[in-house]
């Protein structure tokens, strides 16, 4: 067993007027890798030679707009993601706390679809070819993937299951520690790790290897594909790591499947990510077919 590592979720916290604010990990894992992502794409758009025609969609000046809008993006999709997806019931009974983002509480899979919703109005309104865009966006998301679950851990959240394995970490909290049937500290699966690992650093280098090894900017739609089927995948299998959300998890569902099937079952986190992998798979055969 690895005990949890004294880290507080609080870089800093300032008193004024009687009131204290604090800087989060969790905060600071948004905001750099939205940052980095935002340098990364404009990156991609100084290098003519990496696209179609060997012609950049957009100026990298440009990017500097589009960065706002991928804010709007992830913070509103990520939060009504949550919101609707995982407690409807709560937030239709306390209203006033769907904007309490400081609460916690944003899913992923509504943060992309939130940067999707964006960049698609942002293009058609500076005339930037969506594939394209969507290419440019996805090799630039894992580094702010891997940040954030960093900061999961830190915070003691979206632990995994039970085990027995050396690395196992025995996470504080009442809820993490209610292991029945284990006598003493509960270790439990890093998750969160195991996560930073396949979509922050695992999918990022395979990323940036095609798209600047093997030129797969060249096929607009297979880069933002192979994100997707890769986010998707690395989702899933993690998935049975990690403890389901509390409100899935009964007596008779302990693993909290939302689909069940005779002794098998899924997450809700597996019920999404199956959608993304058949529609990256899609992109890549229809990028591959055009070209």
């Amino acid at each position: 067993m690895i005990p949890f590592p004294a880290i507080s979720p609080e870089v800093f916290s300032v008193e004024l007027f009687g009131l204290t604010f604090s800087l989060r990990w969790y905060a600071l894992a948004y905001i750099a890798g939205l940052v980095i992502a935002w340098r990364m794409v404009a990156g991609l758009m100084r290098k003519p030679g990496l696209w179609p025609g060997n012609r950049a969609p957009a100026e990298p000046a440009a990017i500097e707009d589009l960065l706002t809008w991928c804010i709007l993006g992830v913070i509103l999709g990520g939060r009504l993601g949550f919101v609707l997806v995982y407690q409807p019931g709560y937030y239709l009974a306390n209203p006033a706390e769907i904007l309490a983002v400081w609460q916690g509480g944003m899913s992923f899979h509504g943060g992309f679809l939130g940067v999707v919703a964006a960049a698609w109005v942002w293009a058609g309104r500076n005339r930037v070819p969506r594939l394209n865009l969507a290419d440019a966006l996805a090799y630039a998301t894992p580094p702010g993937l891997f940040l954030g679950r960093l900061a999961n851990f830190v915070n003691a959240e979206l632990w995994g299951h039970p085990t027995d394995r050396p690395w196992g970490v025995i996470f504080p909290g009442e809820a993490a520690q209610f292991c029945p049937g284990v006598i003493g500290p509960c270790a439990r699966h890093p998750s969160q790790l195991y996560e930073a690992a396949l979509e922050g650093l695992l999918l990022g280098v395979a990323l940036g290897f095609l798209v600047w090894r093997r030129g797969w900017l060249k096929r607009p739609g297979q880069t933002v594909g192979l994100f997707m089927a890769g986010y998707g995948a690395a989702r899933f299998v993690v998935e049975f790591f990690r403890e389901a959300d509390a409100q899935f998890v009964t007596p008779d569902n302990p693993l909290g499947h939302v689909l069940r099937l005779g002794g098998w079952g899924i997450t809700m986190g597996q019920t999404l990510s199956l959608p993304m992998i058949a529609a990256g798979l899609a992109l890549i055969l229809l990028a591959r077919r055009r070209a």
